[in-house]
Order: C-alpha cells, then structure tokens, then sequence
C-alpha cells in the first residue's frame, strides 16, 4: 500500500482551476513552458517516486538513521536514491539556469516536494531545505561564497542545514548565543551548540553546509545583534571542519531524518549578508521551508487517506444501512464522511498551496509592480495559513484515517501509525502554529486594520466570482479584523488570545472558496463538495463566535470615549 501520485486530480487542479501555463506564460521567464512540458515534469517525477522513494518508507521508519562515535549512517538505500535523485536535476528544478538549474516554475518543484512528501517524509527531509539555502545564498552571500557553493547546492551535489536553535533559544532567537569571533583572513570562527538539527550530519553527501545564526563580540542582545554565517562540514581544503555531531535525538516519528545536537568548536566559517542582519538573510530560508511544511501536511494527508481508502474499499463488516448482508466498510455513512472531509481539505489545500507557490514567481518575474505587491501580500498572509491550518489537519486527519483500519490501524503492519506519528512534527517545526497565528494576526492583519487582508478576499471576489456564502465569511473576517484592531488599543493581550482562531476561520474562508472553484469546474467533486458544507465550513462559524465572545467582553470594559 505503498502511496501512489494522484496525478489526475493533481493535473486537473494546475491546469482546468488554476490554469497554471497561461498565467506562468505571461512571465518571460515561463514562455516556453506549456502545459504538455509540465505535464511530462510531473509525470516523471510521479515515477521517480514512486520507484526510488515511496518502497524506502518502511525501512526508514524502522532501522532509522544509526549514530555511532560521531558519525550517522542513513537507514539502507538512502543513500543510492538520495545520489539518484540529484544526479538527475531534481533539487536543481527551480533553480536558475546560470546556476546550474533548470529555470523552471516554483509551482513544479512544489508538486515535487509533496509525492516525496506523501511517499516518505523522512527521506525528504534531507533536501527539503536546498532551495530555502539556494535562495538565501543568492540574495545574500558574496560572490566568493556563491562561487564555491551556490551551483553545488542549487544540484543538491551538497545539502544543507539551517542552524538556529539552541538549548534556551527556541521559538525566541534573540536568546542565541553562539559566538563568532573575526579571522585575520576574513574568515569567523564559531563557538557554541545548536540543537533540532535535521540532517546536521549523515552519509547522503560528501559535504553539508550548515547556515548558523551567531553572535559577534560586539553584537548588542537581542534579534538585531545576530549575524549568519556559511560553515561547511569539510573545508575548500579538504580538512575536516570544527562541526561535531553529539548525538541524534530519540523521535516520536520521522526516525529516517536524523535530528543532530550539534557542538561547533572554532569551526571555520563566513559571514552570509552583513553583520547584524543575519535573522532577515536566514528568514528567506524559514519562509521557503514554511511553504514546504504546509505541503507536508497536504501529502501527509493524502497518503493516509489514501491507504484508507483501499483499506475500506476491501475490508467487510457489518450491514451497512440498506443493505443486504455484510457490506464493505466503504458503504457506511461513517466511513464515507472521514473519507470525503479528508478529500475536501486535500484538493482545497493543494489549490491554495500551488496558487501561492505560483504567486512566489509571480513576485521574482512578473513586470508590473502592482502585480508583484499583490503577490507578496498572497504569500505573506497565505503562507502561515497553509503551514498551521494544514499541518494540523494533516495530523488530526491522519488519525481520522488511521479510524478507519479500526484496530489494525495502531499495529504497524499498515503503515498509517507512522504516518500519524510522522506527521505531528509538522506543527512544531518551523514555527509552530501558534507563531504562525501570530504572526498572521498580530504582524499582518492588525498594522493596517485588515486592509491587506481586505484586499486579497477583493481579488479572490473579482477571481473566482464565489457564491454569496464564501463573500459572507470574506466580509465577517473584514469586520473582525476592523474591531481586533479597535480592541487592542486598550487590551493589548487580546490579539493573542484569539489569533488561532482568527488563523483558523481565515482557513476555513479560503478552503470555502478553493471549493467553489474546484466544484465549479468538477462534475464529479460532488461528494467532497458536501463534506466540505455539511462537516467543515461550520466550523467558521465556531471560530468567529469565540473572536466575538471576547470582543464582547472587551467592547463592554472599555474606556468611555473623551468628552468633546
């Protein structure tokens, strides 16, 4: 039961919904791309998954990644499908052309991440963060530091980390406090210990390269006083660098991704951006990383659901309703509304995750500035939706699925245990979503009184023409936004303990309208349609009504307005 790319419904979404080679044509960039060159893209792809990385899930989960005397050894075939898959082009697919990439769209190389995804997250684990690193290096690292290693990380020839947390410095990096201390060469030396590093060591690659966020001697405390810096486990020289693994962490899942505590002792590195500014240059990388993360949910869903669906399309049990002698599991109600809901968030969520990875192209190629600033403002709001709502349904719908196998879904024989178990890391890492809820409402939403929200629920009205019920949540978040902002001023704790049901209700209002668009243009989505009005869309409801029960409570305390 190995996962297998849907890649009708995946074709159908790109191409009938989004029309994805005409929008991607309007960008010089994309002119040659066409709807038969993306097609063959992901037709390959779906095959290279499907042979090279989906039949490795197993393994992964129950050898997992060994540590010994300071080394990691990936789980068996690991390697040879890791050498496989960069030799041929696939890290290399949105890469430009003059770094060795193939210049082709975002929106590809997102599809590409969730089969992987879906097919093993552990093993994706090890090149999900190469573009994030790519991108960072390109807009930010000298032109010696891209000499050396932007084309080898744009091919995945090496992999890379991203180095920020440590032992007191989670979610919070101003805590950082690894050290670096200026060479007379130019070069740093870095001091300290960073944990939750995946991939921070292991036999994929003969070369990884760690992005770290330190702190210079003279930094001031605080976000602003860090710096990021490019330091490679072996050096231009050959040597091997001052980067030791300590140990890899025992996991609750993801065992094929090794997590590495990681101890840097003068290890010999470069400054990436300028000092000071390391947390805006590592942030280019965190946000390509989130937008992977929410994919993850999405795959980590359809994988689950799709072992659900075979699962209740053989097992027997019961009568169902109306029907003669046992039937299969698939025929009762029950079974029918976990499978249609889980659908319904799987083809919403792909609709809003692949529009926003074409958004991204649209802000490096489009002309139009106003086109860019209208795409920016997609991905800044869309992205921590995607990333919190979706992971978190990829969790609690994995374990929908999981119901479905009854008690062989919490034995291992199956496999959706591990995808249960795989997919919670994902609404803790990369910002967890009670960061991202934050970040949407409290960074986003709240400094212009919901106007860029507003204006993106305006270009979705002019887009799809949504029924009457989508409009209706666009402008009851409209109005929400209005009065957190009034409230705040006088209840600064308020924003806080509501933005997750902000995020969540602006969630479910963009999966509203991804179904409109789908079910207006699919004779047979009838059955998600449904689940997607009868089981999910209420919850808006729910989410509003608590924002609205502490407003109330506010509006009621609040200071009389000044007499005239």
């Amino acid at each position: 039961m190995n996962y297998q790319p849907r890649l009708d419904e995946i074709n159908h979404l790109l191409f009938e919904v989004l029309q994805a080679p005409q929008q991607l044509q309007t960008l010089a960039a994309f002119g040659e791309v066409d709807r038969d060159i993306m097609q063959e893209v992901l037709g390959q792809a779906a095959r290279f998954v499907t042979r090279e990385i989906a039949p490795l899930q197993r393994v992964g989960d129950e050898t997992g990644a060994r540590f010994e005397a300071g080394r990691v050894t990936m789980p068996p075939g690991f390697r040879a499908a890791y050498q496989a898959f960069w030799q041929a082009g696939w890290p290399a697919l949105a890469c430009e052309s003059e770094d060795g990439g193939q210049g082709l769209p975002t929106v590809l190389e997102a599809v590409l991440y969730e089969m992987l995804s879906a097919a093993n997250h552990g093993w994706t684990m090890a090149p999900g963060l190469l573009h994030g690193a790519y991108e960072c290096l390109k807009h930010h690292g000298s032109e010696a530091l891209k000499a050396r290693y932007l084309t080898k990380i744009a091919s995945g020839e090496w992999l890379a980390t991203m180095c920020l947390t440590e032992a007191y410095a989670g979610s919070d990096l101003g805590l950082v406090s690894t050290k670096a201390v200026a060479q007379a060469d130019g070069s740093y030396h870095i001091c300290g210990g960073k944990i939750f590093i995946s991939g921070g060591e292991h036999d994929l690659t003969d070369n990884i390269v760690h992005l770290v966020l330190a702190r210079l001697p003279d930094a001031p405390p605080g976000p602003k006083g860090l710096s990021l810096f490019l330091a490679p486990k072996v050096l231009p020289d050959g040597a091997r660098n001052g980067v030791y693994c300590e140990r890899i962490e025992e996991k609750m899942g993801l065992h094929g991704s090794p997590t590495c505590v990681l101890r840097f002792e003068d290890a010999t590195s470069w400054l990436v951006g300028e000092a000071g500014k390391g947390l805006g240059a590592m942030f280019v990388m965190m946000n390509a990383a989130r937008l992977h993360v929410g994919l993850q949910g999405i795959a980590l869903l359809d994988a689950a659901w799709q072992k659900a669906r075979a699962y209740a399309a053989e097992r027997r049990q019961m009568r169902a309703p109306g029907a003669r002698g046992t039937s299969l599991i698939q025929d009762h109600p029950a079974i029918q509304r976990i499978l249609t809901t889980q659908q319904a968030w799987v083809d919403g969520g792909r609709l809003l995750a692949y529009r926003t990875a074409m958004e991204l192209d649209m802000i490096k190629h489009h002309p139009d500035p106003a086109r860019r600033a209208g795409a920016s403002r997609w991905c800044s709001l869309v992205t921590p939706v995607l990333k919190a709502a979706w992971t978190r349904q990829g969790f609690l719908g994995a374990s929908e699925c999981l119901q479905v196998f009854g008690g062989h879904g919490y034995v291992r024989e199956w496999g959706i245990e591990q995808i249960v178990r795989d997919a919670r890391i994902t609404m803790i890492y990369e910002g967890t979503n009670e960061i991202q809820a934050v970040d949407l409402l409290i960074r986003k939403v709240l400094p212009d009184g919901g106007q860029a929200l507003g204006s993106l629920f305006d270009g979705l009205d002019a887009a799809g023409n949504p029924p009457t019920a989508v409009n209706a949540r666009f402008a009851g978040l409209r109005s929400l936004s209005a009065r957190l902002t009034q409230a705040a001023a006088y209840r600064a704790d308020l924003p806080h303990w509501v933005a997750d049901d902000f995020l969540q209700a602006v969630a479910l209002a963009l999966l509203g309208w991804a179904g409109a668009c789908i079910g207006a243009r699919t004779c047979d989505w009838q059955a998600p349609a449904h689940a997607l009005q009868t089981w999910v869309l209420p919850a808006f409801d729910m989410h509003v009504a608590i924002i609205e029960q502490q407003l109330a409570n506010t509006e009621t305390a609040a200071p009389a307005p000044a007499a005239a």
